[in-house]
This record gives structure tokens, sequence and C-alpha cells, in this order.
């Protein structure tokens, strides 16, 4: 067994996938925060500033797409725990070049909503590609990454770089 496979908490010894027992840990407040951002072109971006894109409001949907992906997180990340959501935000900022995507996502539970947050921003992100493919079919998602998380045991982290 190699030394970096002592801090991978989903495997056990063998390296055999499990899902991690929470049961023991405390009930605490979390949240999560992620973003990330998809890039398209002058045009789409017109549209979303102005008339909107032929398939309707973009923004709306791939803001409603993120909150039902993050309460649908553990059936398509298959070790998370399904734990109780309380609370999802999606901010979506258009830039000259793309949207900005920022999700987070809170609980009071024995487990944090890291997954739920990047599944947030993933999938609001394929939401608003879809909306806009008949426009920019080019349009990518990039840098899908938790900015900061807050409560459990670990406390808070925040990204630094």
């Amino acid at each position: 067994m190699t030394d970096d496979r002592l801090n991978l908490t989903h495997v056990d010894e063998r390296g055999a996938a499990r899902m991690v027992d929470v049961s023991a840990k405390d009930v605490t407040v979390r949240s999560a925060t992620a973003s990330g951002f998809v890039s398209t072109t002058p045009i789409v971006i017109g549209l979303l500033r102005g008339e909107g894109v032929p398939k309707g409001d973009a923004l709306a949907v791939a803001r409603i797409a993120g909150i039902q992906a993050a309460k649908r997180t553990p059936d398509l990340v298959p070790l998370c725990h399904p734990i109780a959501i309380h609370g999802v935000t999606v901010d979506l900022e258009v830039t000259d070049d793309g949207v900005r995507i920022v999700a987070t996502v809170r609980t009071a539970d024995r487990t944090g909503v890291e997954m739920e947050a990047l599944t947030c921003v993933a999938v609001a992100g394929l939401a608003l590609i879809d909306m806009v493919k008949a426009v920019d079919r080019g349009a990518t998602i990039t840098d899908v990454r938790v900015e900061e998380k807050t409560g459990g045991r670990s406390g808070t982290w925040r990204r630094t770089r």
C-alpha cells in the first residue's frame, strides 16, 4: 500500500471503494461555495444581456438546473451521502467573454457539501450550454472548483490560488 492511499477516505485498506461512515460525526452547520465559467461568443453575450437566446431565459434555466443538481448529487456521484440540503444559491454573472457561475450550498448535517456545490456549478454550466448551443456550439465550461468550505471538524478552508 502506498502512503498516498492512507489519505484517501473513500478506499479501504485493499484499495476498494467504500462509502465513509459518518455516523459518529457531529451535526454541524456546513457550507461550500464553488465556481466555474462558461466561455462563449460575443454574440451569445449580447443575447444574454439583451433580448435573450432563442430557447428562452438561459440564466433562469441554468439557475434552476444548478439547484436541482445540488439536491440530486448523491444520485450522480456514487459515494456521496444523501444529506438534507437547507439552502442553495446560484449566481450567474454575464461578463464580456462568458458567464461566471458561483454556487453556495448549505446544510446542517454530518458531512460537507463540497460535492453538491461542484455539481451545482457543473450542471448549471451544462444547462447554460444547452440553452446557447443553437448560437454557439463551441461554448465550454472551465475552472469548476471549490472556493470555500465552512463547518465540520476541519473548520473553514478558502482557496488561496
